[in-house]
């Protein structure tokens, strides 16, 4: 990640909002920016390859489930904030990963400029490359800022995106116990 180049172009932004970037509440602000980037995006610099990688042998080929899966994100198209949770169940084929590793696996791809329905897709595709499972799905809730602040201007909207790979594209019952299980409390 280039820190100057963020930082010259925060001080483009500021002169051209109208801002005197030598005023004393804005001097430091280009640094801090660019900080602030590094760790908002910083899922360019991770693999979610390394995450999935530490696999436990299974007998059972039972559906695992981790839901509400907290996580923020900037939408590509406005470079404002979405946020939500995203819930991944798997049907494992001989092995599982530890259950952070999920919760890892998500954070990777929401830590980059995104679009939702492509950060969906690219958990469950990483889920299936990296631990072969017979099946994955994937479910991502989340309130776009672009929706709330501007444009439209309706909080508290949710959009839901999907992912369905494996076994669970061709067993209907799969994708019932999921949404299922989801809306069961406790």
């Amino acid at each position: 990640m280039n820190q100057e180049k963020i930082q010259q172009a925060v001080r483009l932004f500021l002169e051209g909002i109208g801002e005197d970037v030598q005023r004393e509440g804005l001097r430091e602000t280009p640094e801090r920016v660019a900080r602030m980037c590094a760790e908002i995006f910083g899922g360019y610099e991770e693999d979610a390859g390394v995450h999935l990688a530490k696999t436990f042998h299974t007998e059972t080929g039972n559906l695992v489930l981790e839901k509400d899966i907290p996580f923020y994100s900037m939408c590509e198209h406005h470079l404002l904030p979405f946020y939500g949770k995203a819930h991944i169940a798997y049907v494992p084929d001989g092995s599982v990963v530890g259950l952070s590793k999920l919760a890892r696996t998500v954070e990777v791809f929401a830590r980059r400029a995104q679009l939702q329905e492509q950060l969906t897709e690219q958990i469950a595709n990483a889920v299936m490359r990296h631990l072969k499972p017979k099946g994955v799905m994937v479910m991502i809730e989340a309130e776009h800022m672009c929706m709330t602040m501007r444009g439209v201007k309706k909080p508290g909207t949710k959009t839901s995106t999907y992912a369905i790979k494996g076994v669970f594209e061709e067993d209907k019952s799969l994708q019932q116990m999921f949404i299922q299980l989801l809306h069961r409390e406790g």
